[in-house]
């Protein structure tokens, strides 16, 4: 064993690991969020809790993927946990906020029959999905663009200066992208009148985050030149940058020809390139210094020691199946279309 991880290189493996872990939150809190986003836009009460319990199941179980990753970028990558969570402790002090408040009204809203009550609750899922979805884009945003360290790797700007332009562009791409998603799985749980009118929404919420999806790429190569000078050395990185392109417009096709589990795959899809191609280019990168990038810190000169990421490959390779066979199976469990009951929410 002990000359097995001698010849791995565990850094790398555990740069993948974690994108893997952050973007199987993307996924599936993604269209949790996205739920949230159009809930107000949904007017009757018996619809919006079908909205509610169309994610009830699950949404819960969708955020162990953010602890985990959360969990492996600590313990693979210390320097830049500290550094990205000390730098951005505003942004995720607000972000925790907004995941408290969804969590709690998921919960409550359906505890009292007053409209007073619900609609209260109601406010608080719909703007705390949108504004978790817009700060977890920020956060990206500028993870992407790079933020200012010193030679130590600590951060040196302010809160203000993280919601520059090109941050809050995919901000606000992200809210498009997870409203998106999270029609296409309403359409899967919902049938009749209500998926009537989801499915009418569909096509505006894709136009929206193709325009955004189309601006984000153009910012990205004025913005971040060093992100293009990695990807020109790495050509394959714009095979799979095509291939996005491709995935998202094939959700309109999809779409169009009502292949709704299709189009949620389609819809996954391009979180899954986006990510990739993120990574490709900021390999080996974890956290970007601008505009000092030799302050930048790497898989190399953060992570922990060779054993520490030795052992934790060990307990990865155990808990990830884990998690992965309790996903699945609840997915399983509650497939098919949401219909009220005497239980839930």
């Amino acid at each position: 064993m002990h000359q097995l991880f001698h010849f791995l290189n565990l850094n790398i493996i555990w740069f993948i690991l974690v994108g893997i872990l952050f973007t199987g939150y993307a996924i599936l809190d993604g269209f949790d969020f996205g739920v949230g986003i159009l809930h107000l836009f949904v007017k009757k009460d018996e619809d919006r809790r079908i909205l509610l319990n169309s994610i009830g199941p699950v949404w819960d179980g969708n955020e162990v993927w953010l602890v985990t990753g959360g969990g492996a970028l600590f313990a693979a990558f210390p320097g830049a946990y500290a550094t990205v969570f000390s730098g951005f402790y505003d942004a995720f002090m607000l972000l925790l906020a907004a995941l408290i408040f969804r969590a709690v009204a998921i919960e409550f809203r359906s505890k009292e029959p007053g409209k007073a009550w619900r609609r209260s609750w109601d406010i608080a899922f719909s703007v705390a999905s949108f504004l978790a979805a817009l700060l977890i884009g920020v956060a990206m945003g500028n993870i992407t663009r790079g933020i200012p360290l010193d030679s130590q790797g600590d951060f040196t700007g302010t809160f203000l200066g993280l919601l520059n332009p090109y941050s809050l562009l995919l901000g606000v791409m992200v809210v498009a992208l997870f409203a998106m998603h999270g029609a296409i799985f309403l359409v899967l749980k919902t049938e009749g009148e209500l998926q009537a009118t989801i499915k009418s929404w569909v096509p505006r919420l894709i136009a929206i985050f193709l325009l955004l999806f189309l601006a984000f790429n153009i910012a990205t190569f004025f913005e971040c030149p060093d992100l293009v000078a990695v990807m020109l050395t790495r050509p394959y990185g714009f095979i799979i940058l095509g291939l996005d392109i491709v995935a998202a417009i094939s959700i309109g096709l999809m779409t169009a020809k009502g292949y709704e589990f299709g189009s949620f795959l389609m819809s996954a899809l391009t979180m899954v390139l986006l990510m990739a191609v993120l990574g490709i280019s900021y390999f080996p990168h974890i956290v970007m210094s601008m505009p000092n990038p030799g302050n930048s810190l790497t898989i190399y000169n953060c992570a922990s020691s060779h054993k520490t990421l030795a052992y934790m490959f060990i307990i990865a390779v155990i808990g990830v199946p884990i998690v992965l066979a309790y996903t699945v199976s609840i997915y399983w469990i509650f497939r098919g279309k949401t219909r009220l009951g005497h239980v839930g929410y």
